[in-house]
C-alpha cells in the first residue's frame, strides 16, 4: 500500500490513492486505518490529521475524481479546505491537468494551480462552497435562532459574539483580542460543543477564534472537531474570512485578497457572491509533499509500521523557510 504524506499550512495527511490497495476496504477498515495511521503516538511516523481518500467519481459528478476525508478518529468530514489543495497537486500531476474539478460530498470543486508562494513552496486554490448560515444546515440547536451572525451567546460564553457557518462542515466564529486568542476559552468551548452531548450542536462543530492583525490580515485558530487543535483548517480560514468580509466591510470587501495567518503557516482567500446571491471562497494555499510512504496493507490495518518506508521528497524544509520569513513579520 502506497500512501504520501502532505500538509497545507501544517494540517497533515496522508493521501490514499484507492488505486494503490492491495485489496479494497469497506468503511469499517477506512475509519480504523485512519484511527491507527494518524495516532500521534503510535501511528505512521508521527502520524496525522487525517486520511485523504482519492477515489473514482460517482456517475453523477462531473468530476473525475473524488475526495473522501476521514479524521485522525474515524470520522468522515464533508470537506477539508487544507486537503483538498494537496488532493489537487496530487491528481494535477497524476493526470496532467491545471484546472479541473474534484468531487466531495455535497458539491464538485474546481482547484487551479497558482505561483508558488516561495522557491519549493507549491501553491493551488481552491473553491470552497456550498456556503449556508442556516441552522438545519449546522446541525445547531439555539432556542429561536434560525442562524447566527455577530450574536451573544450567554447561555455558552458571555462576553462572546458568535457567527455560524456551513462550507459544507459546520463552523462557529469569534472575534477576540490576542489574549484571548492565546488562552484557555477556545478549547473550553469547543470542547464542550464536541462532547456529542451538549444541546447545541449535537453532532460537533469546527469552533475558531479569529484576531484581527491589519486591514487585509487576521490569524485563525481552529480547534477542529473530530481532530481538536489543529495547525490549520482551511475551512475555518475560509469561514472565518467570510464572517470578516461581512462584519468588517469597512476593512475589506468582496473580491479582495486577504491574508489569513496560522500556527501553520498562511493561506490567502478571496470573498466571492454569485448573481443569486451565494457566497463562495478561494482557498489560496501551499500544497506541500512531505514523503512517500510504502506499507503492507494488512500490517497498516493491524497498526504494525515497523517496516514501513519512508522517502522524504525534501520539500518540508523548503516550506519551514517560508514560515520563518512570516515569523519575521510580525
Amino acid at each position: 500500500m502506497e500512501l504520501l504524506k502532505v500538509h497545507g499550512s501544517g494540517n497533515d495527511f496522508f493521501i490514499l490513492d484507492e488505486k494503490n490497495l492491495e485489496s479494497p476496504l469497506n468503511d469499517q477498515q477506512l475509519s480504523s486505518l485512519a484511527q491507527k495511521v494518524c495516532d500521534r503516538k503510535q501511528g505512521l511516523h508521527g502520524g496525522a490529521d487525517g486520511i485523504l481518500l482519492v477515489t473514482k467519481s460517482d456517475l453523477t459528478s462531473q468530476a473525475a475524481e473524488k475526495m473522501r476525508v476521514i479524521n485522525s478518529d474515524g470520522s468522515e468530514a464533508s470537506m477539508c479546505g487544507n486537503g483538498i489543495r494537496t488532493v489537487a497537486r496530487y491528481l494535477s500531476s497524476k493526470n496532467q491537468q491545471t484546472d479541473f474539478k474534484i468531487q466531495t460530498m455535497y458539491a464538485d470543486l474546481e482547484v487551479k494551480k497558482e505561483n508558488e508562494f516561495a522557491p519549493g513552496v507549491k501553491v493551488f486554490s481552491a473553491e470552497i462552497s456550498p456556503v449556508s448560515f442556516a441552522a438545519k444546515d449546522l446541525k445547531m440547536h439555539f432556542p429561536k435562532k434560525n442562524q447566527l451572525l455577530d450574536q451573544s451567546l450567554p447561555e455558552l460564553a458571555p462576553g462572546f459574539k458568535f457567527s455560524a457557518v456551513a462550507v459544507p462542515n459546520p463552523h462557529l466564529i469569534t472575534f477576540v483580542d490576542h489574549q484571548q486568542l492565546i488562552g484557555p476559552k477556545l478549547g473550553e468551548i469547543a470542547s464542550y460543543l464536541n462532547d456529542g452531548k451538549n444541546p447545541y450542536f449535537p453532532d460537533g462543530v469546527n469552533v475558531s477564534f479569529v484576531e484581527v492583525l491589519t486591514k487585509d490580515k487576521i490569524f485563525v485558530r481552529t480547534y477542529e472537531r473530530g481532530v481538536g487543535f489543529t495547525n490549520a483548517c482551511g475551512t475555518a480560514m475560509s469561514a472565518a474570512s467570510l464572517i470578516y468580509v461581512m462584519l468588517y466591510p469597512h476593512n475589506i470587501n468582496l473580491e479582495q485578497r486577504l491574508t489569513v495567518i496560522n500556527p501553520g503557516g498562511m493561506v490567502k482567500t478571496i470573498v466571492h457572491q454569485r448573481t443569486d446571491g451565494a457566497y463562495w471562497i478561494s482557498l489560496i494555499g501551499n500544497a506541500t509533499f512531505v514523503a512517500r510512504v510504502t506499507v503492507a496493507q494488512p500490517a497498516a490495518l493491524a497498526g504494525d509500521f515497523s517496516q514501513a518506508t519512508w522517502q522524504a521528497t525534501g520539500e518540508q524544509a523548503a516550506y519551514e523557510k517560508f514560515v520563518r520569513g512570516l515569523d519575521s513579520e510580525f
